[in-house]
């Protein structure tokens, strides 16, 4: 089951159903990079692009390079763009370094061959922190045991410019500051929202995971529409868009619930009501439309892990 809410980058933590919306504030004496130090750094293993624009967000947080070390081959020269030299980078671990958190970015096919370089920096103080998709927390245990626990989590595409948002599982065994710190990781990919059973990441895969794909199909065919009904291309896209992208910052305020959003803008007898009734017909409507989506997303996730 999903727990209700979500922690904005602010560190404030959402409830919120139907009429009500209520905030509890996050420890605002747990240090964000708590759980890490020198000499237990945050170890990323790969620096693709989820990497990359994570290591952003935690430079621009704060982050001492001297609690960081990245494990990629391909960056023996270190990362110049973030300032980040050679000697916090490579392709083997300084043998005198343990992980305070050890951060899998690695493409799931190569994990195999990759934990090799990190498995003597994994002890019972350790919190894996996986943003690898279909990788199970059983596999992880069998690939590097006496680990401190494992926290799982599915960002999606948006996270690359801040704007995503991750779901989150851990294992009874992480410890409440390790987790913290954990979510705090993933807060620089955009909010977050923790689910109660490894299983429940699934559907995150196939509501948020693949969830862009299906607003910009809906961008796509807005645009069409747009089209048919006489605009051009450029006028009828940059319509499609924007409305899509106001609509979602209006939502994301939390003022109203996404309902009463749309009771406010669908005047009795109006344009709006007129469109909509064609939208939520009952036999090819969109809701059952979406139902089916993110179940065929869902089961095609079950499939792959």
């Amino acid at each position: 089951m999903f727990a209700h809410g979500f922690a904005d980058q602010a560190g404030d933590w959402h409830l919120f159903g139907k009429g009500k919306c209520r905030r509890r504030l996050l420890s605002m004496t747990t240090s964000p990079f708590a759980a890490i130090g020198p000499s237990r750094p945050l170890v990323l293993l790969g620096c693709g692009n989820m990497g990359k624009a994570l290591l952003g967000g935690w430079l621009a947080e704060g982050l001492d390079r001297t609690q960081l070390f990245i494990l990629d081959p391909a960056l023996n020269a270190g990362l110049p763009e973030l300032d980040i030299p050679p000697e916090r980078c490579g392709s083997t671990m300084p043998a005198d370094l343990k992980a305070g958190i050890l951060m899998l970015a690695v493409k799931p096919q190569i994990l195999d061959q990759a934990v090799g370089s990190v498995r003597a920096c994994v002890d019972a103080q350790t919190t894996l922190l996986s943003v690898m998709a279909g990788v199970s927390i059983d596999r992880m245990d069998a690939l590097l045991p006496g680990h401190g626990g494992i926290v799982r989590t599915m960002p999606n595409t948006p996270a690359a410019i801040g704007k995503g948002v991750t779901g989150l599982y851990a294992q009874s065994q992480v410890a409440a500051l390790a987790k913290d710190s954990c979510e705090a990781r993933m807060r620089a990919a955009g909010a977050t929202v923790w689910v109660e059973t490894e299983t429940d990441l699934n559907a995150v895969t196939a509501v948020s995971g693949s969830g862009p794909a299906y607003i910009f199909h809906m961008i796509e065919c807005l645009t069409d529409a747009g089209i048919a009904q006489g605009l051009t291309a450029d006028v009828a896209e940059t319509l499609a868009i924007e409305t899509v992208h106001g609509a979602g910052a209006l939502a994301a305020g939390r003022a109203a619930s996404p309902e009463q959003l749309r009771i406010n803008v669908t005047s009795p007898g109006g344009t709006t009501e007129a469109g909509l009734n064609v939208l939520m017909r009952s036999d090819v409507g969109l809701q059952g439309l979406i139902a089916e989506t993110v179940a065929a997303a869902r089961k095609r996730a079950e499939d792959l892990a």
